[in-house]
């Protein structure tokens, strides 16, 4: 039976969290997850080596960047321990291609960068992209259904010290869900916030700050925008599509 313990989070972030660990809120969360693991482990999703993947992959001192999802994909053969990224075996042009990555890849090609050539993110991750969801686990075919477990104390926590003690970060905010985390990201120094609606379905367009303009004519601009702050600051810019010209980047400034 799968264990569940603070020996999963890797030390650098076990770290930033502090005395955390001795909280009733991490107790609480750690004993309701192992509750729902004894329960039915086979159908909880990423599998719980892979919770804390978007943290291993992106160890406190090469953060760069931080974009926020909400709970990992509930559907089968998606979720991976990286919020929004999905294996690169589902084609883009299949069912199971979220709309979210859809919209995601048109605002890269907008922007220059070229589309993503599939769904699986983990080249942003080792670059310094954090892809952290706020709920680290879901129940197949149930979104939202670990959210009330108590991630939301380790992941605030995470949030807050994050930004306390790393120093011009840039966040993507996207989505209303996302972006109720701004009070923990503005109380740091420096931060670069950037907010729209949320990639995916419809919603993508329906707000004042839209993340593709109606008919896709246009992006909010955050990949250009992340790139050109990191470059500003000092920073190797993140290579978005395997398209994507470091050269052409650093002319951004120019």
């Amino acid at each position: 039976m799968p264990a569940f313990s603070k020996e999963d989070v890797p030390a650098d972030w076990r770290n930033l969290l502090g005395d955390y660990f001795d909280s009733s809120a991490w107790q609480d969360l750690e004993q309701n997850l192992q509750a729902a693991l004894d329960v039915d482990a086979n159908h909880i999703r990423p599998e719980p080596s892979n919770f804390f993947k978007a943290l291993k992959l992106t160890p406190v001192e090469a953060v760069k960047v931080v974009i926020l999802g909400q709970d990992p994909y509930h559907s089968p053969g998606l979720a991976q321990g990286l919020a929004f990224s999905i294996p690169a075996t589902i084609p883009t042009n299949s069912r199971a291609f979220p709309s979210s990555l859809r919209n995601i890849s048109k605002a890269l090609a907008l922007e220059g960068f070229g589309q993503l050539p599939n769904g699986d993110l983990h080249a942003w991750a080792e670059q310094g992209v954090l892809l952290l969801n706020t709920a680290l686990s879901v129940k197949l075919g149930e979104a939202g259904s670990h959210a009330n477990l108590g991630w939301k104390s380790l992941i605030d926590r995470l949030i807050s010290a994050l930004a306390a003690q790393r120093p011009q970060l840039v966040w993507m905010l996207w989505g209303g869900h996302a972006q109720s985390k701004l009070p923990l990201i503005e109380s740091g120094l420096d931060q670069f916030i950037l907010q729209s609606s949320h990639p995916s379905g419809l919603g993508v367009y329906k707000t004042d700050r839209p993340f593709l303009e109606p008919g896709a004519k246009a992006s909010c601009g955050h990949f250009s925008k992340t790139n050109e702050w990191l470059i500003r600051h000092h920073l190797s810019p993140i290579q978005w599509t395997r398209t994507s010209n470091s050269s052409e980047q650093f002319s951004l400034l120019n």
